[in-house]
Order: structure tokens, then sequence, then C-alpha cells
């Protein structure tokens, strides 16, 4: 199934080859979660400070289906 995946700031170069900018389009398998989507990316759990399923907080055990947006933020500092 088809997912749209945006990685931010310095989570970005973590997107496979051929993506362009920071948002790819992936096929993952039926059943997949947020967690092993993060997994497959080589993004350690504690890395993300937020998670957006379809413009929804996410956890890593939410289910992924066909068309979902995911985005995904590292922490930013600031001041």
């Amino acid at each position: 199934m088809k997912i749209e995946v945006s990685l931010y700031a310095s989570l970005a170069s973590r997107l496979p080859e051929g993506c362009k900018g920071n948002t790819c389009t992936l096929i993952v398998a039926e059943g997949t979660t947020i967690g092993a989507l993060l997994d497959h990316l080589a993004i350690a759990a504690d890395e993300p400070k937020i998670v957006f399923l379809n413009g929804i907080h996410a956890r890593p055990d939410d289910p992924l289906k066909e068309g979902d947006r995911v985005g995904v933020f590292p922490p930013i500092a600031g001041g």
C-alpha cells in the first residue's frame, strides 16, 4: 500500500534515494505500524519529538492504511 512520508529537519536525510525534498511516497506492507515504518527508515524510537498520522499525533503502534500521510519531526532548538 502507498503512504506519504515527510521527514523534517535533520531527519530528512533518512528518506530513500530518489525522494525529492523532505517528502516521499513509499510502499509498505499491510499491517505496518508507525514504529515499523520508523525502524525501516533507520529512525530510533527516541529520535522523533512529534509524529503525525494524517495531521493527528500518532503512537508507534498505530497501524498505517492506504493513502496515509506521516510527518516526523525531530526536537528543534531555538531561542
